[in-house]
């Protein structure tokens, strides 16, 4: 257990930003599961939409710190190769 004031805050801080990061991987996760799936269907317009969709949730998650910015790049660059080189 934390012992100073500064200790316990930062107990309370971590447990708080651990909940936002998880739900961000996990929802980051999903979209990219939606994005397989469209383009494994050869829908092209629901994988355009699902590419968009996965990368605007990786520049917020990469804006709020979650993503490294050099990770975000290159799985939005993946992203963009797998989906609009069909």
């Amino acid at each position: 257990m934390a012992n100073t004031k500064s200790a316990i805050k930062a107990a309370r801080k971590t447990t708080r930003l651990t909940a936002r990061n998880k739900a961000t991987k996990t929802r980051l996760k999903t979209l990219h599961k939606k994005l397989l799936a469209a383009t494994a269907s050869e829908d092209k317009e629901a994988a355009k939409a699902a590419a968009q969709a996965y990368t605007s949730a990786m520049d917020k998650a990469t804006k709020s710190g979650v993503v490294h910015k050099n990770a975000a790049s290159r799985a939005k660059a993946h992203t963009a190769k797998f989906v609009f080189a069909k």
